[in-house]
């Protein structure tokens, strides 16, 4: 290249820190660097005044953890998907506005065809696999793919404070919910396992957070005076409780191997962080604050009575070291492994049904985002619930769906990170050394994002896929102003950093298509709005009916009415919202709604076509509705799945007596009970077939079976036994056992129900029953 080109290259960036705020001397990179960088690099990287971009990202990234929906008609991620994806777009139409007259080149790093690759598989995967999830993984990777992008191209050392205070303060943030959920039960949030912050799950707080620790300790680094160190520090330890809070056992391993990390960073760069100008009051400030508030915070009860009440603490107050403390050392504890109602013996279950899922699709996989469709087909024989919507664990998760380039992807990721580690870990020129304490703990904040993917799905939660794009952004940057180009070993001579070329025509090409994704972005927000408007509140009016114990009732006629109209607009917007929407087809069904019931069920099926809870159901609603032809070819689609799951054996009983196959029914029925498969319908069909047929122990067998499995059916279940002891056709009459039976129901009943039950006794057998009981 022209003499006047290559000291283009070599000439600093204008949006590098200066040499003030490193604490060294600026020197030119040697010429053995320089000579690997891409003609136009350098003005690629240019921070020019007014660049709003790194602002957006800190912005972003503040916004999506903190804020939260204070009511259940919009789940709190949707509310993070639109922030992170919004500002992402503005932050794209900005960038190309700005660059509307660029003629000089623009980076690209090897980094961007990762999440590009994905974006196109699963376009791809549209085709053939499941068309709405796939479009579903191919946005949230364009979205991924963004964010890389605009790091790529506008992050520098100088901005790198301006992201950090970003990450720090939307962790303090989502902290500050927590701690008011842990201490006082602030409920201003809807919440599943909590304190969860603004995240509904409290393990999504925690992964977000723990990865955001390297950036506040980052802040702290660089921050002199005693009085800004206590504050900073107070409020990363503040953060470090809120872990301890949640009791999340992936973060709090994380958070361990990340203080050793973040110890040894110190060490290696404390002169180009300016750690050795420190004074011994800042050190000690520092120190005392972060043990002090650790230690004082975390021996805080909680006023939480929900959390004391799962954690069975017999009334005493759980406080955050505690809770922290026992998590971790249930890891150790073997009934975690051998109990199926366990978190990590569930986890092995959907991990050992994904491993032979990859086993049977090795290349390409079951498309983006269908591995909660395709899982039922490859899980254990008699399973017959989804266990979960996610494998938790991501690497599993992306293998299962993407196959052989699921493969491409992680293998390419771990040796990118492997190759910037050692080239952090290597750095020796001036350049390079200015560079490693950045690049060291961003690349903490992965290892931290790693640790936590193989136990939950941060990749898909809005708020920690943004930290993982971001990261990623912020390598690629440090590789553009290193002039890191090569990769070594096994990859060896694959350019890492290009530039494209680059004219104010695709500059406002660019622009108009960000235009466009930005209004594409804002039609789908206030779809997927209303879609879980619709839905929840169709949901929120079933369950009150049903609380009201009398859903039949003429006053609920409007209710229902409504609660159907919702459901309608809902399912019409989006006929995959597979969580929700079969809870109100399984009220319907108690009320004997079948034929609505049916309906809606059948949405979830031609999404989910492989569950068989959902299809039996459907085949219980044509049975009863009398289309049993309809009825068995829903049975057969189960028997090919799960031909021995206690759903499809009671279906089975149900259609046999539906044609009027009463001794196949009954031998169907006296079998499964042999083989140990049971559920409500096969011991009520137990009861009802056994007394038709004068098999009097097998009606009383399916009535003890009800009760034992089924408590709120007992009154009925004894007083349904204490008929057949008491009826003398029966050759095991015996007016003991039916007096006993009786005695039971009527002890049993609410107080409010005695009398009903009083009187459905017979009169012979009252006597013998204390009614002041």
């Amino acid at each position: 290249m022209s003499k006047k080109k290559r000291k283009s290259a070599a000439a600093p960036s204008p949006g590098d820190a200066p040499a003030q705020e490193q604490g060294l001397t600026r020197v030119h990179a040697p010429k053995a660097v320089v000579s690997v960088v891409a003609p136009g690099a350098a003005l690629a990287a240019e921070a020019k005044a007014g660049d709003w971009t790194a602002t957006l990202m800190a912005l972003m990234i503040f916004l999506a953890p903190t804020l939260g929906v204070p009511n259940e008609e919009m789940l709190q991620d949707t509310l993070k998907s639109i922030i992170v994806s919004g500002i992402s777009l503005i932050a794209l139409l900005v960038f190309w506005w700005r660059e509307r007259k660029r003629q000089t080149p623009l980076r690209w790093h090897a980094l961007m065809w990762l999440p590009l690759g994905l974006m196109v598989y699963a376009l791809g995967s549209m085709a053939w696999s499941h068309a709405f999830l796939g479009g579903v993984e191919a946005i949230r990777w364009f979205i991924f793919s963004v964010i890389v992008f605009l790091g790529l191209n506008t992050f520098s050392r100088e901005r790198f404070g301006t992201l950090a205070w970003g990450i720090h303060a939307g962790a303090v943030g989502a902290c500050l919910w927590t701690a008011l959920q842990f201490w006082f039960d602030m409920r201003f949030f809807p919440q599943g396992p909590n304190p969860a912050s603004t995240f509904v799950n409290r393990n999504f707080v925690a992964e977000f957070v723990v990865c955001t620790l390297p950036f506040s300790a980052w802040l702290i680094m660089r921050t002199r005076g005693t009085a800004k160190l206590a504050l900073l520090s107070a409020m990363t330890a503040f953060n470090i409780v809120a872990i301890l809070m949640t009791g999340t056992r992936s973060a709090l391993v994380a958070m361990l191997v990340l203080g050793g990390v973040i110890a040894l960073v110190t060490r290696l760069y404390r002169h180009p962080l300016g750690l050795a100008l420190w004074s011994r009051a800042e050190k000690l400030t520092v120190a005392s604050v972060m043990l002090g508030t650790v230690l004082g915070l975390g021996m805080v009860p909680s006023g939480n009575p929900t959390l004391e009440n799962e954690l069975k603490t017999n009334g005493q107050h759980v406080v955050p070291l505690a809770r922290s403390l026992m998590r971790v050392q249930s890891i150790a504890d073997l009934e975690e492994y051998k109990d199926g109602a366990r978190a990590f013996s569930i986890r092995w279950v959907m991990w050992s049904a994904t491993g032979r899922l990859i086993a049977a699709n090795p290349v390409v996989g079951v498309g983006a985002g269908a591995w909660e469709v395709q899982i039922p087909k490859y899980q254990s024989q008699g399973s017959q619930l989804e266990t979960d919507y996610y494998v938790h664990n991501e690497i599993l998760q992306l293998l299962a769906e993407y196959g052989l380039v699921g493969w491409l992807f992680l293998l390419s990721l771990f040796s990118y990170l492997a190759h910037a580690a050692w080239r952090t870990w290597r750095s020796q020129t001036e350049l390079e050394l200015a560079e490693a304490p950045y690049r060291a703990l961003v690349l903490a904040s992965l290892l931290s994002f790693l640790i936590v993917s193989n136990l939950g799905f941060p990749w898909r939660m809005a708020s920690t896929g943004a930290m993982f794009a971001l990261c990623l952004g912020l390598l690629a940057a440090s590789d553009a102003r290193l002039g890191c180009v090569k990769l070594g070993g096994a990859l060896a001579g694959v350019g890492l950093v290009r530039t494209l070329a680059w004219k104010p025509a695709f500059s406002r090409l660019a622009m108009g298509m960000a235009a466009g994704c930005l209004v594409l972005c804002v039609y789908i927000s206030h779809q997927a709005m209303q879609a879980e408007r619709h839905i929840v509140r169709g949901v929120k009016l079933a369950l009150t009916i049903a609380q009201s114990k009398q859903p039949n009732s003429p006053r609920w006629d409007g209710s229902k009415a409504e609660m159907l109209q919702n459901m309608r607009a809902g399912i019409t917007i989006t006929p995959h919202y597979r969580k929700l929407t079969p809870m109100v087809a399984d009220e319907l069904a108690k009320w004997g709604d079948w034929a609505n019931a049916v309906w809606i069920w059948e949405s979830v099926a031609r999404s989910r076509p492989y569950v068989v809870a959902i299809m039996t159901n459907i085949a219980r609603g044509y049975a009863t509705l009398g289309n049993v032809d309809k009825a068995d070819e829903y049975l057969k689609r189960c028997e090919v799945l799960q031909p021995n799951a206690p759903s499809v054996r009671s279906l089975q009983v149900i259609i046999f007596g539906r044609r009027g196959q009463q001794a196949e029914a009954l031998a169907l029925t006296q079998k499964s009970l042999a083989e140990g498969i049971v559920d409500y319908d096969l011991s009520n069909a137990a009861y009802i077939l056994g007394r038709s047929h004068g098999d009097w122990g097998l009606a009383l067998h399916g009535l003890q079976l009800r009760t034992e499995r089924w408590p709120a059916t007992a009154v009925d279940g004894w007083l349904k036994a204490g008929d057949i002891y008491s009826d003398p056709k029966n050759p095991k009459f015996d007016k003991v056992l039916a007096q006993d039976a009786y005695r039971q129901a009527y002890v049993r009943a609410m107080p409010s129900d005695k009398a009903a039950v009083l009187a459905e006794i017979p009169t012979t057998y009252r006597g013998g029953i204390n009614i002041t009981h």
